[in-house]
């Protein structure tokens, strides 16, 4: 298949650009195989599932990781800003930089600038170490472990997406904002945005319906954000992602299924996740390890029978998923309808609930 088939016109006024509130009063778009389209709230969630389904979400935590700094190298001075993207040991992150193109290895970059508050663990300074084909910067940092990880929380900025960022600064609401209400591992440079609709008051609805709730963890990277550059979509290579199915949530999951129970994945991360722990006979194993599981029309789901997810960019790899899980020509009326009907788009947008078409 090829890129332009992913394509689709939207208005720049459907880009959300804060959430709504409370967080479950986003809308919901429901899209089933032979079925009209439907207009609900993420509220009405607990009454299109039945007691014994499964809901998988990603518990992931979003870092600050956006840091401003300079680039040193002898006399000369560069402004940079850095994107984390993904951790490779206790000091050492590769980034998504710019400038990319005034780096060298063995470029020196002090973090943070002079109008921040005092660091108290000291500079948050870091070493050039290799450059790689996609664009990413090999940075090794002089603190390691928690006290690197409690520099870049003091430090750095949350990773609003670029259409949100480009329209606005982020701010401290944001720090709330872009994190799910039951995040636990630190790891993620981006939001599992169809989680971020979730709240205390509606996990407990859903418990009374009887709808159980499973977690999976998927460390998000910048390489979300970045757009297909092949035409054609075999070509194109997804960043590696590092994630986590343990083998309790596993076993869960399988029991859930024989008997009866639909697994319902939250977002697409989890999605991914699951797809790459699971089998081809259809069972659910213990996964750690980094996935680039690239899902395109055509690819034979063998894990999940539901999916929540939010409403995607034209041409991105995640419209592409989900053209796969429902169906392209359902998702392209599903958009034309969200589009006309002033559904909010991305990541603090609004939420649809797609079926697996097949």
């Amino acid at each position: 298949m090829q890129l332009a088939d992913f394509d689709f016109d939207l208005p720049e006024d459907r880009i959300a650009l804060r959430p709504a509130k409370p967080r479950d009063s986003a809308r919901l778009l429901v899209v089933a195989p032979g079925a009209p389209l439907r207009d609900l709230a993420v509220s009405d969630l607990p009454g299109e599932l039945r007691a014994g389904d499964v809901l998988v979400l990603n518990d992931t935590r979003v870092i600050p990781a956006r840091l401003k700094g300079v680039r040193h190298r002898g006399e000369s001075q560069v402004a940079v800003e850095a994107t984390l993207h993904r951790r490779l040991a206790g000091h050492r992150w590769t980034a998504f930089m710019r400038p990319g193109k005034r780096l060298a290895e063995g470029d020196r970059v002090v973090f943070g600038e002079a109008s921040d508050r005092a660091c108290f663990l000291g500079a948050l300074d870091a070493t050039v170490i290799g450059k790689g084909e996609g664009g990413e910067v090999m940075l090794s940092f002089d603190l390691s472990g928690p006290d690197l990880d409690a520099a870049i929380a003091e430090r750095g900025a949350m990773p609003l997406p670029p259409y949100i960022a480009a329209k606005r600064a982020e701010d401290e609401q944001d720090r709330r904002d872009y994190q799910t209400v039951y995040a636990e591992e630190d790891g993620s440079v981006a939001a599992p945005t169809a989680g971020l609709h979730f709240t205390p008051e509606l996990f407990a609805r859903l418990a009374e319906a009887g709808v159980e709730t499973a977690f999976v963890t998927l460390h998000v990277g910048a390489g979300t954000f970045l757009p297909v550059k092949t035409e054609t979509l075999a070509e194109h290579r997804m960043h590696p992602e590092w994630g986590e199915v343990d083998a309790a949530t596993a076993a869960r999951l399988n029991a859930a299924r024989a008997r009866g129970g639909r697994i319902v994945c939250v977002g697409t991360t989890s999605l991914r996740l699951l797809e790459s722990a699971t089998g081809e006979d259809g069972a659910i194993g213990a996964f750690e390890g980094e996935t680039a599981i690239f899902i395109t029309p055509g690819y034979r789901f063998r894990a999940a029978d539901g999916l929540m997810t939010n409403f995607h960019l034209p041409k991105s790899t995640l419209f592409m998923l989900v053209s796969a899980f429902a169906g392209l020509e359902a998702m392209r009326a599903a958009y034309e309808h969200a589009i006309a009907d002033g559904y909010r788009f991305y990541s603090y947008g609004d939420a649809s609930l797609l079926w697996r078409a097949a």
